[in-house]
């Protein structure tokens, strides 16, 4: 399989949240906008450290990670993103590490989206074109 990308905007939750109350104006809710490799192989999705300081989201704990070649890593979560892809959206913590910006399953199973391997493209769930569905069974 090729490498799948989508576009992927990133909000801090919290300037997002701030916003919807009154409390800041929405020109100042932080975003990023990235060209971001979906990655079906990784449970979490990760943002670098330049991302997470654009958007002005702290480290809020570590997590140990484990790399391909097995060997293993403590690196930072942080707080609350909204991830946003083909017009779904959820909110999510990220790994902070790496130089881009990585979607994991987490994100692709909560907004309903799937990969399309032969077409290279992520695509709405042909099952819920309209909206996200979320199982609760």
């Amino acid at each position: 399989m090729g490498e799948v990308r989508a576009q992927v905007i990133i909000t801090n939750a919290v300037d997002e949240a701030l916003a919807r109350r009154g409390q800041i104006d929405p020109s100042a809710i932080r975003r990023y906008e990235a060209d971001a490799l979906i990655d079906k192989g990784a449970v979490r999705s990760i943002i670098p450290s330049h991302v997470a300081q654009q958007l002005g989201v702290a480290s809020r704990g570590q997590r140990v990670v484990q790399y391909a070649d097995g060997r293993n890593d403590t690196v930072d979560v942080t707080e609350a993103v909204i991830i946003k892809i083909l017009d779904r959206d959820t909110l999510e913590e990220a790994l902070i590490l790496g130089d881009e910006v990585l979607i994991g399953q987490t994100v692709l199973e909560k907004t309903d989206v799937m990969v399309d391997c032969t077409g290279q493209r992520v695509i709405p769930n042909p099952a819920h074109p309209d909206q996200p569905v979320t199982k609760v069974k």
